[in-house]
């Protein structure tokens, strides 16, 4: 019997490719609300980041989210990822 595929995703902060499941996705959808998405199904414009802080600081530091959505995001939204992450961290 054929194992089923694993997707795989890469982290915008540290480039490691991995598991979906073990990635926190953030989303962009239409009317430009930024959020942690802990289903992996919103819709929308996705990113993965490691599911660690130091990859979310990373992110900020090289402006990672701004060129995945395209868009200069706030510190405010930065902050709240944060917090976000750290209740799904490992």
């Amino acid at each position: 019997m054929k194992q089923k595929k694993i997707p795989q995703r890469k982290c915008i902060a540290c480039q490691d490719r991995d598991s979906k499941r073990d990635l926190i996705r953030i989303v962009k959808n239409k009317e430009g609300e930024i959020f942690v998405d802990p289903t992996g199904k919103a819709n929308g414009r996705g990113a993965y980041i490691c599911n660690n802080v130091e990859c979310l600081e990373k992110a900020v530091k090289s402006r990672a989210l701004n060129r995945a959505f395209k868009l200069e995001i706030p510190q405010e939204i930065y902050e709240k990822l944060g917090e976000e992450i750290k209740k799904y961290e490992k």
